[in-house]
Parts: C-alpha cells; structure tokens; sequence
C-alpha cells in the first residue's frame, strides 16, 4: 500500500506542479500549489488583485482517501482525472468526488 500511495502522491504532484507552471504567476494573480503528503491533501488555489477585484479561488483540489485518489473539485477545462490516467493511474482508481453518486457510475472512473 505503501508503494501505491507513494505512485499516487508522485502523480497527484507532477500534475498539480505542471498545471501551475503552465498557467504560471504574473504580477497581479499567482498560482500556489498546496502539497501535504501527510495528510494526502493537494491544492492548486489562484491569489491575487486584478483592478481592484479580490482573485481568489481553488482550481483543483484532490485527496488521496485509501487506494483511490479523489478529485474534490476540478476547475480546468480538459479535466486533471485524463492527466492522472496519462500518468498511469487507472482509471478506477480515481474518484470524481465533484460528481453524484449517481454521475459518477456513468464515467468509466471509480464509484465508490
């Protein structure tokens, strides 16, 4: 199990890590990754001030819950559970945690 978490951890990471170099910082809005292994709780949140307006928000936030990895929420466009499959990770082992129940038996990704 041990060996399995540290795959997920390393994946969950690399993605997370990519997304925020890719969208990248500037000088009103920066992107800040939130790493905890210890507790397997990841974030990728945007902070900042565009014209006198607060930009705050969380793009993605993902848990490692067990053996699966769970996508709490998912603000990109092309969804990160597609990076997490091209990482490796299978898809039933990749909870999207943003959907019912019952959405979530019609994805091809883990129930649970």
């Amino acid at each position: 199990m041990d060996t399995l978490k540290a795959k997920y951890r390393s994946a969950v990471e690399k993605v997370l890590c990519d997304y925020a170099e890719f969208l990248g910082n500037d000088d009103k809005v920066q992107m800040e990754l939130v790493l905890d292994g210890n507790s397997d709780r990841y974030l990728l949140v945007e902070t900042g001030w565009d014209d006198g307006y607060r930009i705050y928000g969380t793009l993605l936030h993902l848990n490692i819950i067990d053996d699966k990895i769970w996508i709490q929420h998912d603000g990109t466009e092309e969804g990160v559970a597609n990076e997490l499959v091209a990482a490796g990770i299978p898809k039933d082992s990749i909870v999207l945690g943003f959907r019912t129940l019952q959405e979530r038996k019609l994805t091809g990704f883990a129930v649970c």
